[in-house]
């Protein structure tokens, strides 16, 4: 609730309470010169930081127009907004003042007492704990008023729009330049003294705007540092022979509260107000009771076809989880009903309506956990937990609840304002109650644990350490710590539910893997053996060609164990960063020590903006840049396994793909992580920007080679042009694709020859691939025959031949043309269509010898080149004898 109070008053309380403060601070001069002296006591009543709120809409000054309205009009209204605005001016400036005297003084309390309960440490009585705790409730029922920086920033966007308005104004000439010369001139006057105004008030409001905001935090940061010492102190008296007295009576009274008829008005006056959800409740809780022998039946036959390759799916595990849970409702809805009915009851009966709700909160956490540790359930038959640990959370959990609930249910009525005086003994023999029966919880489950386990000694050390916990809370509780034990049990109990939770995410997650493990292994051996024909099938068409072909292919493909280990690695590193950031905000307002890092600066950072002061980089931001480059690591180190497992499964992927889709990410995630942990520690991107700049005009000249190959390397992994297992030709080289690395990419040709062709090579130069799209391959084999053959003949016999060979196929269908006439022979051309391009030599040689055999057969002439040749002799010299010849 805002506390509104006008100016004057609270500067005269301001003046009173400043005396008082310099009293004060002398009183801790004299204390620093004589530790001897007694500690002195904060005074109870602090200073009320109370602001008045600005008002509902922002001034506006009403600004006629200069060439429509009779300027007597316009000097008229002018004037009125000069008033309205000096009078909002003066209003600002005594807020201004306010607000200064406030902060001032609080400022001055809170470092005189921030000394002084450094001075006094831990060593403060439970009288001086009480008034600090008065202290901490009058500053929490007090805030500034709600939406005030919010009113002066509509205050500030007006005055600035005005200021523009008549700053436009004065710009604006009368048509007639001769006429009421004197009128004009006091208008402008006018104009000129109103904006000065308004330039005022703006320099005001952004000064007040500041103060607020200063006022607000120191406001906050005085509430935290009471409720950071309080939490150490004594909030009670030791028990001792009173508090048996005041048990006593705290029971007298808890008892006469119970009264038949204002619990009937209670549930009357509910069943008025929330009849429909009350009804809802009930009909959901009777169809699970009727449904619950069902529910079980289902519950037993989702595990059957667990560790059956074939049929077992994780759809079973989450049909578990969910029966589960739905087995755990019953109670909780009975709950849930019993608070509604009694929400519209007096202070004690809404006080067990709200401990009927935290009841059936606690029954929803407990409920689930009994459920999954059901026998052939979720914990046992699914995640195959330990069978003896689970027997005992079976049998301890009810009697947890038959002692918790109670208690819960108990609690909330001493928080009223009968039941506050009770809050010492009857909430602390609750509480004690309560610990008692979580340690026993502790103690019945941990040896039950420890009995299988192989790791004993850190389980009994364990065991000791949840069973201790609870007793010296109550201990504590019992010598009047009971404010600080039931928050560290608080604490306690909702970071274990939280880590129950992520543990069962974590076993939900290892299910998923295993079961797309085994999965993947029973298809990883049907590829294989389909790879083994392959393959034997590819030999043997290499010894019948004469080629060389590579006996494996290094397919970017990981093996099963490494998947296995790499995705269960990643997912527990995940889900022991998510719990110890979670467990991190849930108890560093409690134990200062947690935010001993946020308080010391390495460094700080300028935001480049105007009025805006540089901004602190602690050593917990360098800890958590760190933490991120760490976590950027190991997701990169072990990503390939969980992709495979979570994703690339799933997706029918061609050669190579899975690889290229890994990859991507992996730099992807690289890029996130350096950005976000140089973001942490200060260094932003527009401050880097040119010296990336700079590195990438150094790395394009000085490694452009290795830059070009890099990129053509993404390039080939995004667009794909050639894949592992292709063969493909560049330049003068054919080959087959056996990996593909960032850098260069490796080809083995016919002579079983590594070739490292760099990437940049496939992305500029003219490629061929074989089997990019399609592996089938046309081969033309040319046949002569002799002149007068007959045709026709001749055609037939060839295509007979081609479309009787097993190596051809049927689609596209091959063909036989007399493509031209030579100069001995009739040229023919058979044009078929292998199915890869290793049957392309033994294609050519059985298609060779069969047409020879078939001509023969046939008697067609197959001829030989015949040319004719003259031989001509040189003239001789005289006595010597001249030969000549002439032969065709």
């Amino acid at each position: 609730m805002d506390l509104l109070s006008s100016g004057t008053e609270q500067t005269t309380k301001g003046t009173a309470n400043s005396g008082d403060q310099q009293a004060t601070e002398s009183n801790e001069s004299g204390e620093e010169k004589k530790a001897e002296e007694p500690l002195p006591k904060p005074s109870a009543i602090p200073v009320q930081p109370t602001l008045d709120p600005e008002p509902e809409l922002p001034l506006e000054s009403k600004l006629s127009s200069p060439q429509h309205d009779d300027i007597r009009q316009q000097i008229q209204n002018l004037r009125q907004s000069l008033e309205q605005r000096q009078s909002a001016l003066e209003s600002s400036k005594s807020r201004l003042a306010h607000a200064q005297s406030l902060l001032k003084r609080l400022d001055n309390e809170y470092r005189s007492f921030e000394l002084r309960l450094e001075k006094a440490g831990l060593n403060l009585t439970y009288d001086y704990a009480r008034l600090l705790r008065q202290r901490l409730e009058r500053l929490r029922s007090q805030t500034i008023a709600s939406g005030l920086t919010q009113g002066i920033s509509e205050q500030l966007s007006a005055a600035r729009e005005e200021q523009l308005r008549l700053e436009e104004y004065e710009a604006i000439k009368d048509p007639d330049a001769t006429a009421q010369v004197r009128l004009r001139q006091a208008r402008q006057e006018v104009v000129i003294e109103l904006h000065a105004v308004v330039t005022k008030h703006i320099d005001v409001l952004d000064e007040y705007y500041n103060t607020v905001v200063e006022l607000q935090e120191r406001f906050e940061a005085y509430q935290e540092l009471l409720q950071q010492r309080l939490f150490w102190l004594p909030s009670a008296v030791r028990v001792d022979i009173h508090t048996i007295k005041e048990l006593y009576q705290g029971t007298v009274w808890f008892v006469s509260a119970f009264q038949i008829k204002p619990f009937f008005d209670a549930m009357q006056n509910s069943l008025a107000e929330r009849s429909i959800g009350i009804v809802m409740l009930l009909m959901t809780l009777v169809i699970l009771l009727v449904r619950r022998r069902t529910m079980l039946t289902k519950l037993t036959e989702s595990a059957e076809d667990v560790g059956n390759v074939s049929h077992d799916r994780f759809s079973n595990t989450l049909k578990a989880l969910l029966l589960s849970f739905l087995l755990a409702l019953p109670g909780v809805i009975a709950l849930s009903t019993a608070a509604l009915m009694l929400k519209e009851g007096n202070n004690f009966i809404a006080a067990l309506s709200s401990g009927f709700s935290d009841a059936a909160f606690m029954t929803l956490l407990l409920g689930v956990l009994n459920s999954v540790a059901r026998r052939n359930g979720l914990g046992e038959r699914h995640f195959n937990w330990n069978g003896t640990t689970l027997a005992a959370i079976r049998k301890q959990i009810p009697m947890l609840l038959a002692v918790l609930l109670p208690v819960v249910i108990i609690l909330p009525t001493m928080e009223t304002p009968e039941g506050t005086i009770y809050s010492d003994s009857i909430g602390r023999l609750l509480f004690t109650v309560a610990s008692l029966a979580l340690a026993w919880f502790a103690y019945r489950v941990m040896t039950a644990l420890r009995q299988l386990a192989h790791d004993k000694a850190f389980l009994k050390v364990t065991q000791q350490l949840l069973v201790a916990t609870p007793l010296l809370l109550a201990i504590a509780s019992l010598w009047g710590y009971h404010y600080t034990a039931v928050e560290l049990e608080g604490l306690m109990f909702i970071s274990t539910c939280w880590l129950a939770f992520m543990m069962l995410l974590y076993y939900l997650a290892l299910r998923s893997m295993s079961v797309r493990e085994r999965r993947m292994t029973l298809k990883r051996l049907l590829e294989q053996r389909a790879a083994e024909r392959k393959l034997a099938e590819a030999r043997e068409a290499a010894e019948n060609s004469g080629e060389g072909v590579p006996v494996t292919l290094n397919m970017p493909e990981m093996d099963l164990a490494d998947i296995s280990q790499q995705s269960k690695s990643l997912v527990r590193i995940l889900a022991v960063v998510l719990s110890t950031y979670v467990l991190w905000i849930f108890w560093a307002d409690v134990i200062p020590a947690l935010q001993v890092f946020d308080n010391i600066t390495l460094w700080t950072i300028s935001t480049d903006i105007e009025g805006e002061s540089s901004l602190p980089v602690t050593l917990g931001d360098l800890m958590l840049a760190l933490l991120i480059g760490v976590g950027t690591f190991l997701a990169i180190r072990n990503l390939p396994g969980t992709l495979e497992v979570t994703i690339l499964s799933h997706i029918n992927l061609e050669p190579g793909a899975g690889y290229a889709i890994t990859t991507l990410v992996t730099y992807f995630i690289v890029l996130i992580g350096l950005g976000a942990a140089l973001a942490v520690i200060g260094l932003q991107w527009a401050k880097l920007q040119w010296l990336v700049a700079a590195l990438g005009v150094g790395l394009g000249f000085g490694l452009q080679e290795i830059v070009a190959n890099f990129v053509s390397g993404i390039i080939l992994l995004f667009e794909r042009p050639i894949r592992v297992g292709d063969t493909v030709t560049i330049g003068e080289t054919t080959g087959t694709v056996s990996r593909i690395r960032i850098r260069a990419t490796t080809l083995v040709d016919w002579d079983r020859k590594e070739q490292i062709i760099p990437n940049k090579t496939f992305v500029t130069q003219d490629l061929t691939n074989w089997t990019l799209s399609d592996p089938i391959t046309r081969v033309i084999i040319r046949v002569g025959v002799a002149y007068g053959s007959d045709v026709d003949q001749v055609r037939d016999i060839l295509h007979e031949v081609v479309v009787n060979n097993e190596r051809v196929v049927e689609e596209p269908a091959p063909a036989v043309f007399c493509v031209g006439l030579g100069d001995s022979s009739l040229n023919f051309e058979v044009r078929a269509f292998v199915r890869d391009i290793m049957d392309f030599m033994p294609l050519s040689h059985e298609m060779h010898s069969a047409i020879t055999n078939a001509l023969k057969d046939a008697e067609v002439e197959i001829p030989f080149p015949q040319r004719d040749i003259h031989i001509r002799t040189a003239p001789v010299s005289e006595g010597e004898p001249v030969l000549s010849k002439e032969s065709s």
